[in-house]
């Protein structure tokens, strides 16, 4: 599908536009270079299919968590490790803005199309930082309106069924990315820019470090 917005939109709101214009958010998990030993997690794993993918990246003596607020698709996604035979995956039921990991417990943070979904961003991204190993990295695939998002849609339950309700404008998105404090933070992958009912929407792919130093 071609993308519906002209050329000067793209330029106007800075997109990239190098793939056509979809809401697909992209494979963060297939794409993560975590490695065999590591600690993964999922933020909004939904049924858990990402998780299995990590699973098989860091290998019996890695772990991977999956995280998502949802009980319905915590217990999806734990009866497909289940099974799937899975002895290194934990699937918990938490809130984006309130992790139920420890302090530096992770070595790769990934999500699909999920932080768009938080209530506070900024916080979100506070609570990446806070997981992640020193040196920790995340790759995060998900969408941004290119016009901010009119208010009295935010609570539309068709808009937030198509995942773009709680969506922020790309500034603001990179905004609390920068506020957290990551290193070599980078627009790996993005789209361009795609009509949805009453929104002008795109995604992108970030990938980022957690400053060495960082406690």
């Amino acid at each position: 599908m071609t993308s519906s917005v002209s050329p000067a939109i793209q330029q106007r709101y800075g997109v990239l536009a190098t793939q056509p214009g979809s809401l697909s958010c992209g494979g963060a998990a297939t794409s993560c270079e975590a490695t065999p030993g590591q600690t993964c997690v999922d933020l909004g794993c939904g049924r858990g299919r990402d998780v299995l993918v990590l699973a098989q990246k860091v290998g019996p003596y890695g772990h991977v968590f999956g995280i998502d607020g949802s009980p319905a698709m915590v217990e999806a996604a734990q009866s497909l490790a289940r099974e799937a035979g899975l002895r290194n995956v934990t699937i918990r039921e938490s809130s984006l803005e309130a992790l139920s990991l420890a302090d530096a417990s992770v070595d790769w943070v990934v999500s699909n199309c999920a932080l768009n979904h938080a209530r506070d961003k900024a916080r979100v991204w506070s609570e990446i930082a806070r997981v992640l190993t020193p040196g920790g990295r995340f790759l995060v695939s998900d969408i941004y309106a290119v016009e901010a998002i009119a208010e009295e849609h935010r609570n539309d339950p068709v808009a937030v069924a198509e995942c773009w309700a709680g969506a922020e404008t790309r500034p603001e998105y990179l905004a609390h990315v920068a506020a957290a404090g990551f290193d070599q933070v980078e627009v790996t992958s993005e789209r361009a820019p795609y009509r949805k009912q009453h929104a002008l929407l795109a995604s992108f792919t970030l990938s980022g470090r957690k400053t060495a130093h960082a406690r």
